[in-house]
């Protein structure tokens, strides 16, 4: 039986590489080892599709970006090895802004996501269902979005976080909370995350200690950073959360406690 999917000569294509029907594969693409194409997914110029990567009916990979700024630059879309792109999941590529939009390796983009231009997800993130990123976003190594949020453009999300389902998005939400509610704030740690990811009872407890002076002492955001810097032992864990407020140029959220 012929093939009824389309793969552009120029494309290159890796071994042991399945590809359903009615599936189109354009010229500038490259799709790594061992991966999976069900029918009827769209692969646009510039894709580059790691190893061991699935994707699912009704995709649409290195789609120009919705962005009338636009002007037809060559850009990419990156998808790391061994994520999955469920149905209906669009990823479109970058512009002249960053060039690329990147996804990093092990994530899950469940059904109906958008990931927008110029965007980078670290790895191991996890997109619930209808879940839209928009441009220049952030998302940083095994945060979990919870289905049919929002995030506005350039927002950062830091690791480890959980966001609850529903979430509009429009400040920068800090590494290892829970953020939730409308208008979307903290609301504690991100505890069973933080426990499944392998951090130690004494991390948690450390993090925990950090986050108290910056959310429930009552002072501002710069002043709470000073008091942490004062207070709080030195550690990787503190920097990285101290350094994320610093640079937040959103502003990251506040507190319903």
């Amino acid at each position: 039986m012929a093939n009824l999917y389309s793969v552009h000569p120029d494309a290159k294509i890796g071994q042991n590489v399945s590809i359903g029907n009615f599936t189109n594969v354009h010229e500038d693409v490259e799709i790594g080892d061992n991966c999976e194409i069900h029918g009827n997914v769209t692969i646009f110029p510039g894709a580059r599709i790691g190893n061991n990567v699935r994707i699912f009916p009704g995709a649409v990979v290195s789609g120009i970006p919705q962005d009338l700024k636009f002007k037809g630059e060559k850009t990419y879309a990156y998808v790391g090895d061994g994520t999955t792109l469920r149905e209906c999941v669009t990823v479109n590529r970058g512009t002249a802004s960053k060039g690329e939009t990147r996804i990093g390796q092990n994530c899950l983009i469940m059904a109906y996501c958008h990931v927008a231009h110029d965007c980078r997800l670290g790895n191991r993130v996890i997109m619930s269902n209808a879940s839209q990123i928009a441009g220049e976003v952030v998302v940083d190594d095994a945060a979990v979005i919870g289905g049919g949020s929002l995030i506005h453009q350039f927002c950062h999300l830091g690791r480890n976080i959980m966001l609850q389902g529903g979430a509009l998005v429009n400040k920068d939400i800090p590494p290892f909370v829970k953020a939730a509610r409308d208008p979307i704030s903290y609301v504690g740690l991100n505890t069973v995350g933080l426990h499944r990811n392998g951090f130690s009872e004494d991390e948690v407890r450390h993090i925990a200690d950090i986050y108290r002076i910056l959310y429930m002492s009552d002072l501002n955001v710069t002043n709470a950073v000073k008091l942490i810097e004062e207070k709080i032992p030195a550690s990787e864990i503190r920097n990285e959360i101290v350094q994320f407020v610093l640079h937040s140029d959103r502003g990251i959220i506040r507190s319903v406690i």
